[in-house]
């Protein structure tokens, strides 16, 4: 009987085959198209390049790949100083377990110093730029002041944030009155008219009183006093002018921020007074 001729397999690839390469296509193309919507950070990346350049000089030519001449520069036998020279470079070795450590705090503390004074250098960059504007607005509300003939009866200063005009309450109120007397009126136009000027900049009106204990039919206590005050300069000022009331606070403060001795008849005259405050655009109000 004769031997059968065995059967020759199909050609071409089998059909699992083809479906298998078809798959790895596909992910090939998926990786590539994810890979190709991805962005690199590059500043972080040039910060790993130039610790790595830094601690290993990878990326210098030659012999200085690990250090000039220590390890591949002089062959392999020089793998003995493997240790010494990963010590240098500031790895951690049983000898100096502390060494890593000592340089990250080193180094820690200089990033915080330089942070810190740069910090503190811009505050007091912006507190400058803020006293300058003021010392200018308070010349300006000076010679106005000078002017109008009233210089002698508003005291200026000037602050980093407002410049501050003071006016005796004995000028301005009868004792244990809150109505702005008569004489009064020739001040309050001529400060209402410099006011006027500066009608976009925040104006604040503070009442203030000695701590001489007060009890009427119309106030309790100083507090009830004093904000009776800076309502009726707020009622001249925005009666008289066109600010904007909206700009404009009042505030008592009563007895709680002498700025003289209240033991004294001359101490308590300054500490009955009102101030107004006009705050620069360079301002934190």
């Amino acid at each position: 009987m004769a031997n059968r001729k065995p059967d020759e397999p199909p050609k071409g690839a089998p059909a699992w085959q083809s479906t298998f390469a078809d798959l790895m296509n596909l992910l090939l193309c998926f990786f590539v198209l994810l890979f190709s919507m991805s962005t690199i950070d590059a500043q972080k990346f040039e910060q790993i390049a130039a610790s790595f350049s830094q601690t290993f000089s990878i990326f210098s030519s030659g012999s200085t790949a690990l250090g000039e001449g220590t390890l591949v520069g002089s062959g392999v036998s020089q793998l003995n100083n493997l240790d010494e020279y990963m010590s240098d470079t500031g790895y951690m070795s049983e000898e100096s377990p502390d060494a890593d450590s000592y340089s990250q705090s080193a180094a820690g503390q200089n990033t915080d110093g330089e942070e810190t004074g740069s910090l503190q250098q811009a505050e007091d960059e912006v507190e400058s730029a803020k006293l300058k504007e003021a010392e200018e607005l308070g010349e300006k509300i000076e010679e106005a002041l000078f002017e109008g003939g009233i210089l002698d009866d508003v005291q200026i200063s000037v602050t980093a944030d407002y410049v501050q005009l003071t006016i005796n309450g004995s000028l301005l109120f009868d004792s244990g009155s809150a109505e702005l007397k008569a004489e009064s009126t020739p001040v309050m136009t001529q400060v209402a008219l410099i006011l006027e000027r500066y009608a976009g900049y925040t104006i604040t009106i503070e009442g203030h009183t000695d701590n001489v204990p007060i009890h009427s039919s119309r106030f309790a206590n100083n507090n009830e006093l004093s904000s009776a005050r800076a309502i009726s300069v707020f009622d001249f000022l925005t009666e008289n002018t066109a600010l904007d009331p909206a700009k404009i606070i009042h505030a008592g403060r009563g007895e709680y921020v002498p700025i003289a001795d209240n033991s004294t008849p001359e101490g308590r005259s300054l500490n009955r007074r009102v101030e107004i405050k006009i705050y620069h655009r360079l301002s934190d109000q």
